[in-house]
């Protein structure tokens, strides 16, 4: 469609939305707008309210326990749905089935598009017409989701009007997190379509034989999943960041020569999320049974940055972190730099907002945990949730999508302490040692996503300089690979000078992810 047009339906869209106008048509506004392009769709969806209007509406649990549940749609009136379990997948977990029935519409042209959630998935269906329809889960997820399901229901929720062609968008998201053959391809495919990696196929043997007194203190771990629940999830994080790892740790050696890991985003005996520092041995045991088919690459540190590495006040910093919580507060915001140049189409600000509307309804203190701390911090405000948080940049007269780009502070303490995610962590702990000098106090690592960290210039630059069990002998990689089928790739790497201020307002869109100097 031609510009001339968009904008010609887009203002005639507009005056009909007009109170002024008092002639009744046979179809409302909001009907036809999921039809249209999002470019056209959402800034008509803007004129008719305020940010919290754009949020979807949450309908009410459905479980085969809580009996029906009824509402009234945007399309739809009378609505009732009700779920029941299913039995006979490969796996024993079986499945379940929701029937939905819509009742009557109020005009001819209408439509409702709806989000069934769980912390495991999330899917989506729309409904043009007054009938019973059903939508099947054929497998829960792991036996995990099944139990949620049992306890709390799937949520339900009424999405506004324009969301679908971003749903629909994004279909090819959700075999991301298949932990299947199937999966993990659809993980590759993805990662190739969208960000051009190749992934070539590496010679054998595909895990080296690492010589502990090889390995320093500072060592940098790159960590690329590419299979199962923690894949999908990697696989979308590298997609809007641009990196092409989706984890990190960080080597440590002790003053007897003993290798250790630190590490933000360990997983212990009660599925937490926490930061450790365990032995050498402990976690690449780890690694070499982790399901999510780890890729993993060693950066060694270059010798000038070792031969300043404050040892001493690298493990103190370490050992205080230790146990403490992975940063999920701020996590999405290393991310989020500029207004509209962080968000891959068909992502936005409006989905973000959506997505953390949802996880508010399904599971209040994981958002507060994800989201709401980080976004009260930077209206210097406590205890609002997401929609008092709407209610008050408001009143301050900035957009939601302005509040996402103020940056993250070392300094800031959340409830539960200082927050780092995997990257960060690992680069105060480069600040504590010293690595950055004296630019360190301006420096933000927690704005930091792990391309950023990979793109510091202050890794080995020369490979005759690389452990000799290193790379088995290919010589297209700079650095160390040291598990994995798949010859990783990391562009740019080893480029980029720190500077004050660095990573603050960055760009990061796909496929080449070009950002500007001393963004």
């Amino acid at each position: 469609m031609q510009l001339p047009k968009l904008i010609t339906i887009t203002i005639l869209l507009i005056s009909l939305s007009n109170p002024i106008n008092s002639f009744k048509l046979p179809f409302q506004v909001n009907d036809v707008l999921p039809v249209l392009p999002r470019q056209i769709s959402w800034p008509v969806i803007n004129t008719f309210g305020r940010a919290v209007d754009l949020l979807p509406s949450f309908v009410g649990t459905i479980s085969p326990t809580n009996g029906s549940v009824v509402w009234n749609g945007a399309c739809f009136g009378g609505n009732e749905a009700r779920m029941e379990f299913t039995e006979g997948d490969d796996r024993g977990l079986g499945g379940g089935v929701i029937y939905l029935k819509t009742g009557e519409a109020h005009s001819w042209t209408c439509m409702d598009l709806y989000v069934f959630a769980t912390p495991y998935r999330i899917t989506w269906d729309y409904y043009f017409t007054a009938r019973e329809h059903t939508l099947a889960f054929e497998s829960w997820e792991e036996p995990a989701e099944l139990e949620y399901v049992k306890q709390h229901g799937v949520s339900v929720f009424l999405m506004p009007s324009g969301m679908l062609g971003t749903l629909l968008s994004l279909v090819d998201v959700l075999p991301l997190f298949s932990n299947t053959k199937y999966g993990q391809n659809a993980n590759l495919a993805f990662l190739k379509d969208h960000m051009g990696a190749t992934f070539e196929t590496r010679s054998q043997p595909w895990t080296a034989t690492i010589d502990p007194n090889d390995v320093h203190s500072g060592d940098f771990l790159a960590v690329s999943k590419i299979r199962g629940r923690w894949g999908g999830f990697e696989t979308l994080e590298k997609w809007v960041t641009g990196a092409f790892a989706g984890h990190t740790a960080v080597c440590m050696k002790d003053d007897q020569g003993n290798l250790w890991v630190g590490e933000s985003g360990h997983e212990n005996e009660k599925g937490e999320e926490i930061i450790v520092v365990i032995p050498w041995d402990e976690w690449w045991e780890l690694a070499l049974r982790d399901d999510s088919n780890p890729q993993i690459a060693l950066l060694p540190l270059h010798p000038e940055i070792r031969a300043k590495w404050n040892n001493t006040a690298a493990w103190e910093y370490a050992l205080s972190m230790s146990g403490k919580p992975y940063g999920y507060h701020n996590m999405i915001f290393s991310w989020i730099d500029t207004i509209g140049e962080n968000y891959p189409p068909p992502i936005d600000a409006h989905l973000v907002i959506s997505v953390m509307s949802m996880w508010a309804r399904m599971q209040p203190a994981y958002a507060a945990n994800m989201w709401n701390e980080a976004l009260n911090m930077r209206l210097g405000t406590e205890g609002l949730d997401l929609y008092g948080i709407l209610d008050e940049t408001e009143k301050r007269g900035i957009s939601f999508d302005e509040l996402l780009t103020i940056p993250e502070n070392d300094d800031w303490v959340y409830s539960d302490g200082k927050s780092t995610t995997c990257v960060a962590f690992i680069l105060q702990i480069y600040k504590a040692a010293g690595v950055f000098g004296h630019i360190a106090d301006s420096i933000q690592v927690t704005e930091f996503t792990i391309r950023d960290a990979y793109m510091l210039k202050i890794f080995e630059n020369n490979q005759t300089r690389l452990p000799k069990w290193c790379n088995n002998g290919d010589a297209k990689l700079p650095f160390c690979q040291i598990l994995g089928k798949y010859r990783m790739e990391l562009p740019q790497y080893n480029t980029l000078e720190p500077y004050s201020n660095m990573n603050e307002y960055c760009p990061s869109l796909p496929p080449t992810y070009e950002r500007p100097t001393h963004c």
